[in-house]
């Protein structure tokens, strides 16, 4: 049974490992110690491991790490046939285009939010959208859309979880959820970064279920609050669609 648990730690540890290429190319043995909380000797060996089967390879002119070809075998595999970042890839550059702003896709992750997919605006100034980026979820529109039309007992345990932060009013934030419910739609202002805003509508399926959350996002110069509640009918139609879509 110990052995089973080593084992099992050993996968998780590289796993971790290849995460961290999530939001970045490259990465020193240095840095991916520091980002999974391991010894560098530990990460050395697991590096070496996923090297040798493809997964990652260095870059001996930077020492550095990146993704191997191994990733790309998995994923030219992946079904694509009822992944929303694909499904609904038409339907956001049709939202681009008649916002003129940028267009995202977010999923729920445990306690964060991860952008699967994003089409971006074709205006000078405007917001870019890194797909697979992070975030946590107490704080922008498409979180609080997230949170918002999740399943009470979601809703609860995510902001139950004790690195909810605490300058974060629990009551006030479960009422401003309920206000999103009945709107509809949520907006952010400035609220994650100075000079970035959006307008977020939730995606459900056929059978009600929330999917992912529709984001439009712009510089809070051009995507003022009247602007984004003008957006907002469209939005939602437009995540109406998508649920149909995904059946």
């Amino acid at each position: 049974m110990e052995e089973e648990k080593r084992t099992v730690r050993a996968v998780e540890r590289a796993l971790d490992v290849l995460l961290c290429f999530a939001s970045g190319q490259e990465w020193g043995l240095t840095e991916i110690a520091g980002r999974v909380g391991l010894h560098k000797s530990t990460v050395f060996r697991l590096l070496a491991t996923l090297e040798d089967k493809g997964f990652v390879t260095r870059v001996h002119t930077t020492d550095k790490y990146r993704l191997g070809l191994s990733v790309l075998e998995l994923s030219a595999n992946l079904s694509r046939s009822d992944d929303p970042s694909v499904v609904l890839l038409p339907e956001m550059e049709r939202l681009r285009d008649q916002l003129s702003e940028t267009i995202s896709l977010y999923v729920r992750d445990r306690a964060e939010r991860v952008r699967i997919q994003a089409v971006q605006s074709m205006q000078a100034i405007r917001r870019v959208a890194t797909v697979g980026a992070r975030l946590p979820l107490s704080v922008g529109a498409s979180s609080k859309v997230l949170l918002a039309f999740a399943d009470p007992g979601i809703r609860g345990l995510v902001m139950a979880d004790p690195a909810w932060p605490a300058q974060l009013d629990r009551g006030a934030f479960g009422k401003q959820l309920d206000d999103i419910v009945a709107a509809g739609y949520a907006t952010s202002y400035e609220e994650r970064e100075p000079g970035a805003a959006a307008v977020s509508a939730p995606i459900f399926n056929r059978s009600g279920k929330l999917v992912a959350a529709l984001s439009v996002s712009g510089p809070s110069n051009r995507l003022t609050p009247d602007r984004m509640h003008e957006f907002a009918p469209a939005i939602i139609e437009a995540a109406h669609r998508m649920g149909t879509i995904l059946g």
